[in-house]
């Protein structure tokens, strides 16, 4: 094995092995380990033909003192649970979920990368229906897959801010439909809309509300964040938005430091007056807006500098999750 560290990018590696447990007759298996990349399912499974597909994303840290520790995965564990009663699968227990993740990350130790390198460990799990069903109904039998690979920055420049874009033509997700749940239909409804915002030369698109086109939502793959002009910490209260484990860490964060925090609705004219935007999530952790363009109006945002409060609280989170900070909170859970 031979990986430059420092040089990861957010791609697909193949590791050593991913870890399977299977749901059939009301009951999840021990689990099993296994190397082979590839899974055999049913073509008529539920997953392939009616979305019964929910996912999770969490990342392990070496951390300074040399041991390895995962961030809030008992916080992922109950997310899935909501993902998989939402879309009437079975539940996995937040026991068998914690279990397998440190099962799957000590048979991949050496995947890990080493504190100081900036790296991570990511972890995938996948929920899926895999029973033969010709009708539109929900399987009775399922597969809960975890895999891992090291990975580094999903934008390779840090914090450097990046131009959003909003299209009115396009919706992420319906006011009562499953915006709120990690299911993977979420992100196949955005890819288009994705592809032609990197088309016109945008890295991120901004969603607004589906009913009226006035509040702000969540960019394509984060969460909103705003700090205004008296250091107040807003982010979207909607039905419609995905709740991001990294944006409600950001916010005790923001209390901890100081800062009133604020889930409300917002205007997407607000952005005008905010004095700093965010696109927060477990993968980008935290990326700076620099304009947020909608048809002929731009927004630009003023640039995140050393003491701007988003840049603290990046710093306050990525110290905690590298063991460089003290977790007050008991966020990092040691893998044994």
């Amino acid at each position: 094995m031979n990986i430059d560290w420092e040089q990861l990018g957010f791609s697909y590696m193949k590791t050593k092995s991913h870890i399977t447990y299977s749901y059939k007759d009301g009951q999840w298996d021990a689990g099993e380990l296994a190397e082979d990349e590839f899974i055999n399912i049913h073509m008529a499974s539920t997953c392939l033909h009616y979305g019964q597909a929910a996912f999770e994303g969490l990342k392990a840290f070496t951390c300074k003192d040399g041991k390895v520790r995962v961030f809030r995965m008992d916080e992922n564990a109950k997310r899935l649970q909501r993902s998989a009663s939402r879309s009437y699968m079975a539940i996995p227990p937040i026991e068998l979920f914690m279990e397998g993740v440190n099962r799957v990350i000590k048979d991949n130790i050496e995947f890990v990368p080493p504190y100081g390198t900036g790296g991570s460990l990511y972890i995938r799990p996948l929920l899926i229906g895999t029973e033969a069903m010709m009708g539109v109904k929900p399987a009775n039998e399922y597969k809960l897959l975890i895999m891992v690979m090291p990975v580094g920055a999903y934008y390779k420049n840090g914090l450097t801010a990046v131009p959003a874009i909003i299209q009115d033509e396009f919706d992420r997700a319906a006011p009562q439909g499953v915006g709120d749940v990690k299911l993977g239909g979420n992100y196949a409804a955005g890819l288009y809309a994705q592809a032609k915002a990197n088309k016109a030369g945008f890295p991120i698109n901004l969603f607004l509300d589906a009913r009226t086109h006035q509040y702000v939502e969540e960019f394509g793959t984060s969460n909103f964040i705003g700090i205004t002009k008296d250091n107040t910490y807003i982010t979207p209260a909607s039905r419609s938005v995905l709740p991001s484990i990294t944006n409600k860490s950001l916010q005790q964060l923001a209390k901890d430091q100081g800062l009133t925090v604020e889930v409300r609705d917002i205007p997407y004219e607000e952005i005008k007056e905010l004095k700093e935007v965010g696109a927060c999530g477990t993968a980008v952790v935290l990326t700076p807006i620099s304009e947020v363009v909608r048809n002929d109006d731009k927004i630009t945002v003023p640039p995140f500098g050393p003491e701007s409060k988003l840049t603290e609280l990046y710093k306050s989170f990525q110290a905690i999750q590298y063991g460089e900070k003290e977790d007050i909170h008991n966020w990092m859970i040691e893998i044994k």
